[in-house]
């Protein structure tokens, strides 16, 4: 860093500093054992709701000592956005020094907030799913039903993909795109049904809503199945949540905020949180037929953990534009 400069990095430059999913996948396995020894610092994140409350905006500050990060993310997720032809999620990321408290970097966050869902659904699949898991069901073929299947890629041996969107266009496309791009069939699925009977793991990629479509229902998600609800319950009617012996999510304290918003009215009782499992305080699957299940919220934790290895690239490679404060 110059001093008194900041890096900013667009979108084009956090993508092109090339850091892999398997090195996300491996920074939030640190942070999250710090969490879990509670080593890190995270309040719940604020926000507020212009236009509509399934729109928001909020600012997400973590603290994670172990890789020296510090910072907070400025981010939106608009649902209707796609009517003008915008992404549903937008953001900023800033970057602190933490003997200075100094602004570092200014980023870009829809690459990283795309690659780190992706890897918290994997690392949670880590200590939840069965390990040979080879059929993989994604509903909702947008930016994170990519990037979960990316993550899942690297940590299991994925063989088969039932896929399910709303928009055939969207789905015809996804199939296209992914199956090239991973060497994996991929079979759009007509029913959502389709997408959840017969897979090892299921991943609900859609809107967040406040008011859930639960279109998921009991007896759906097979036994020794393990589901990630990216879309928060949105897809999943309250019964087939009742089926699964685990519920677990990435932050408690931020499931009690979401919940007093409004969200999460009908969810089972929460068994453990990431940072519990990957610190070993929890166990986490415990036999073949159980039914597993997270709702990660999605933390600042997961930003703070892939912004240092942006930046630090970035000044490796001298990408993006120094600016001064």
């Amino acid at each position: 860093m110059k001093r008194n400069e900041v890096l900013y990095l667009s979108k084009a430059d956090v993508s092109a500093v090339g850091v892999s999913m398997k090195e996300i996948i491996e920074a939030l396995e640190i942070a999250f054992r710090e969490k879990g020894e509670g080593r890190a610092e995270m309040p719940p994140k604020p926000g507020i709701h212009p236009g509509g409350e399934d729109n928001f905006i909020h600012a997400m500050p973590a603290y994670i000592p172990a890789l020296k990060s510090a910072g907070v993310k400025w981010v939106s997720g608009f649902p209707e956005n796609f009517k003008r032809g915008l992404p549903y999620i937008t953001g900023l990321l800033i970057l602190n020094d933490p003997e200075t408290g100094l602004p570092v970097s200014i980023m870009d966050c829809v690459w990283i907030t795309a690659m780190r869902t992706g890897a918290a659904t994997a690392l949670s699949a880590r200590y939840l799913a069965r390990s040979g898991a080879a059929v993989l069901g994604i509903l909702g073929c947008g930016v994170q039903g990519r990037s979960n299947l990316e993550a899942l890629k690297v940590l299991f041996p994925l063989k088969k993909v039932m896929a399910y969107d709303v928009d055939k266009d969207a789905l015809r496309r996804y199939a296209e795109e992914v199956g090239e791009r991973f060497a994996l069939e991929v079979v759009p699925a007509e029913h959502p049904r389709d997408a959840v009977r017969g897979c090892d793991i299921v991943v609900t990629a859609g809107p967040i809503l406040k008011k859930p479509h639960a279109t998921i229902k009991a007896g759906w998600l097979e036994e020794g199945a393990f589901a990630s609800l990216v879309d928060f319950d949105s897809y999943w009617d309250p019964s087939a949540m009742e089926e699964v012996g685990k519920f677990c999510t990435d932050d408690v304290p931020q499931l009690r905020h979401y919940q007093a918003l409004g969200y999460f009215k009908q969810i089972p009782e929460v068994y453990a949180d990431l940072g519990e499992l990957v610190a070993g305080k929890k166990p986490g699957r415990e036999t073949e037929d159980e039914r597993t299940m997270t709702a990660n919220l999605g933390l600042a934790l997961d930003d703070m953990a892939v912004a240092p290895l942006i930046y630090q690239r970035a000044r490796e490679k001298g990408i993006g534009t120094w600016l001064s404060l």
